[in-house]
């Protein structure tokens, strides 16, 4: 072979070996560092529609959280659609139903995950986070099963809806009533709520030691070693009717038809448990950490604890928590996963929305750290959240996507007599059982 020709070969090997190259795909990003996960092309720019329901304020605070990502990826704008939770869930049905990926929103918040996932609108991220090596073990025990299904995962929780002891300390002061400790129990936990309370001459109350939303009795359920089903991801019976959940509900009942409680209905109508707390018409709530911002903001002398526990009883927290999704409609997949897990990282969203003092991060690094336990800033005892999340199990809803028709049909109902005053638990819970397991049957459970 000639020289000339032996260059000339040489040099279409060198053309093909370097079409090759540019053809392979990139290594896979390093464990655990979800924000190089694959997006747009350098030179292409992507726009993600991020929907979401919030108020004003809680809007503005998504709007810095989509800046901070853009600056990061500036190939990836961030385009938000938001919405007054009355209308949000109608509003994100319609988009799904309509097909058109022209107006799906590419990443969401929703609840409950495993509902929309049986209904085939969401993405299933498991080849995502394999990809990406995304890490699943930071997560608080049990919550990534709130956004499942079938084994698989549909969503990140945002934060952990982790309910403790709210207290007004300048009450419990003006009363000499002592602080809330790790070792109270309910019996501890009834004298104190008692003692705060107070009632006009003519029996009237004029403040409540307790006020409580009726739909978190489940984690007294939990505390008491009861369920509300025998199995909270595939259920075949009701259990309200036994003896756990029974004793857990005739305690917040009696502590209603007593006059200690506010009850359900008078809470709502009072504009909550924010608005009663602050106002000093209740001296204590339980509630998540959605309301740490607005106690701080109105300058009250407040703290917090683990809710009390019965004695033999245990520590219960619903591992649950509205999640980030990723319709299965989106044109933008690759860049919807990089804004998704981006999110949910140690020093991206997590960070930004628990130094918003908004949420309770869903992971337990972040809850660990400096930006949430932060000595100066209230409530003092921020280790309470800590200890509750600790005990996160599943157990205070359902995991399955008939779970809303069967609570919202059946068990609701039959609470809300009880709270109301109309029942006993012990006159209503075992019929809603029958009902429920009439409804567990016609929906082929045991699945």
């Amino acid at each position: 072979m000639s020289r000339y020709r032996i260059r000339l070969f040489a040099l279409l090997l060198l053309v093909v070996l370097l079409a090759l190259s540019a053809c392979a795909a990139p290594p896979p990003p390093a464990a655990g560092d979800a924000a190089s996960a694959p997006a747009a092309p350098a030179d292409e720019t992507v726009t993600l529609t991020w929907a979401m329901w919030g108020s004003p304020e809680e809007i503005a605070t998504h709007q810095k959280v989509a800046d901070a990502f853009v600056a990061d990826h500036p190939n990836i704008q961030i385009e938000i659609m938001g919405a007054p939770w009355s209308d949000y869930f109608t509003k994100m049905q319609t988009l799904w139903a309509s097909g058109d990926s022209a107006v799906i929103p590419d990443v969401a918040f929703l609840w409950p995950t495993p509902r929309y996932a049986a209904e085939g609108v969401l993405e299933n991220l498991d080849s995502y986070i394999s990809a990406s090596g995304y890490d699943l073990s930071d997560y608080w025990p049990a919550l990534l099963e709130s956004a499942s299904l079938d084994g698989s995962v549909y969503g990140f929780p945002r934060d952990i809806g982790t309910d403790i002891l709210y207290y007004n300390k300048d009450i419990f002061d003006a009363e000499g009533q002592a602080y809330p400790t790790d070792e109270w129990t309910w019996e501890d936990w009834q004298a104190a709520i008692q003692v705060l309370s107070k009632k006009d001459a003519n029996g009237k109350v004029e403040r409540y030691g307790l006020a409580m939303e009726g739909g978190k009795y489940g984690k007294f359920v939990g505390q008491n070693n009861g369920q509300l089903l025998d199995d909270m991801r595939n259920p075949s019976k009701c259990m309200l009717d036994q003896p756990g959940a029974l004793d857990a509900i005739t305690f917040l009942a009696d502590l209603m038809n007593n006059g200690y409680a506010m009850r359900d209905a008078d809470l709502g109508q009072a504009g909550g448990d924010a608005a009663v707390f602050q106002s000093g018409q209740a001296a204590m709530i339980v509630q998540n950490s959605s309301r740490v911002s607005a106690f701080n903001a109105a300058g009250m002398n407040y703290d917090v604890a683990p809710v009390p526990i019965p004695v033999g009883g245990k520590r219960s927290n619903a591992a649950g928590g509205a999640a980030w999704v990723m319709s299965a409609g989106s044109d933008n997949k690759d860049a919807a996963w990089s804004f998704l897990s981006w999110l949910q990282s140690k020093e991206g969203g997590q960070k930004l929305y628990t130094e918003s003092g908004e949420i309770f991060p869903a992971l337990r690094s972040v809850a660990e750290s400096p930006i949430f336990m932060n000595p100066a800033m209230q409530p003092a005892n921020r280790q309470a959240f800590i200890t509750e999340s600790n005990a996160s199990e599943v157990g205070a809803f359902g995991y399955f996507p008939e779970w809303d028709e069967l609570n919202g049909s059946i068990f609701s109902p039959a609470l809300e007599q009880i709270w109301a005053g109309e029942a006993s638990p012990a006159d209503v819970l075992p019929g809603a059982c029958s009902q429920a397991n009439d409804f567990l049957a016609a929906n082929g459970f045991p699945k």
